[in-house]
C-alpha cells in the first residue's frame, strides 16, 4: 500500500498529516507503547510541544536540513529522536508531509502499562508520576535512543505504535502556554505560546522559561 493510502485508511496517519499545532491537542491522552526485548511499556501521553521546521526559530529545522535533522522531513508518522546536551534523548513524532519538517516533541506521560520495567529504567524517580515528567525521562522509561531515529509508528516488525484516545481529552482540560525553555521574539517564549498539556495531570513536566542563549528543541 502506498504512504498516502496508508494515510487515508489509518486514523493515526491522518491524524499525523494536519499542521503540529492541529495535531498536538488531539496527542493528548493518546497511549505511545513501545516494546524490547525486555517487554512493553506504554505511556498516556500529558504534555506535547509544536514545532513548524523553517517557519519556527526554536526548530532544529529552521535553518534548512541536515544529518542530524534529516528524519524531520520524513512522511508523517516517523520518529525524530535526538540527544540533547551530550545526555538526555527526546523524542518527536514527524506531521504533515515528506520536506515540510514539521514534529510535536513528546514532553511527558503517565506510564500505563509495564510500570515495573520502566521503574527499573528510571530508578531515581521517587514518584511513579516523575517517571516521563520531561522529555528525557519519557526517553529513559521507554527506553528511546538514537537507534530509533527514523522508525515509524506501527510499521511492520517495528517496536512502536499508537493508540488515539477513544474519547479525547476536553477542550475544557486543555491548557498552553510557551514552550520550555524556547525564546523567541521578545525573549520569553511567548509568540510561540506551543506547548499544550493537560490541566491539574501530575505528570506534567515544570515549565521552565529560556535563559541566556535560545535553546532549540525541534
Amino acid at each position: 500500500m502506498a504512504a498516502g493510502e496508508q494515510a487515508a485508511t489509518d486514523p493515526v496517519l491522518a491524524l499525523l498529516a494536519a499542521d503540529p499545532l492541529e495535531v498536538c491537542p488531539r496527542l493528548l491522552g493518546a497511549v505511545l507503547r513501545v516494546g524490547s526485548d525486555q517487554g512493553e511499556v506504554a505511556l498516556r501521553i500529558t504534555e506535547v510541544e509544536a514545532y513548524r521546521g523553517e517557519e519556527d526559530p526554536g526548530s532544529h529545522a529552521f535553518k534548512g536540513q541536515t544529518r542530524r535533522n534529516a528524519t524531520m522531513f520524513a512522511a508523517a508518522g516517523a520518529v525524530y529522536v535526538y540527544l540533547t546536551y551530550g545526555m538526555h534523548h527526546c523524542a518527536n513524532i514527524v506531521c504533515g508531509p515528506p520536506g515540510l519538517s514539521r514534529a510535536v516533541l513528546l514532553r511527558a506521560g503517565e506510564v500505563v502499562a509495564g510500570l515495573e520495567l520502566a521503574r527499573s529504567r528510571r530508578p531515581q524517580s521517587r514518584q511513579d508520576v516523575q517517571l516521563a515528567s520531561g522529555p528525557g525521562r519519557l526517553c529513559q522509561a521507554l527506553a528511546l535512543t538514537r537507534a530509533d531515529d527514523g522508525a515509524r509508528l506501527g510499521e511492520a516488525g517495528g517496536r512502536m505504535r499508537l493508540e488515539l484516545p477513544a474519547v479525547p481529552v476536553a477542550a475544557g482540560r486543555i491548557r498552553t502556554g510557551p514552550r520550555t525553555g524556547v525564546s523567541g521574539p521578545g525573549g520569553d517564549g511567548t509568540a510561540f505560546p506551543w506547548r499544550f498539556w493537560i490541566d491539574g495531570d501530575p505528570t506534567v513536566s515544570p515549565y521552565k522559561a529560556a535563559t541566556g542563549r535560545r535553546r532549540r528543541e525541534r
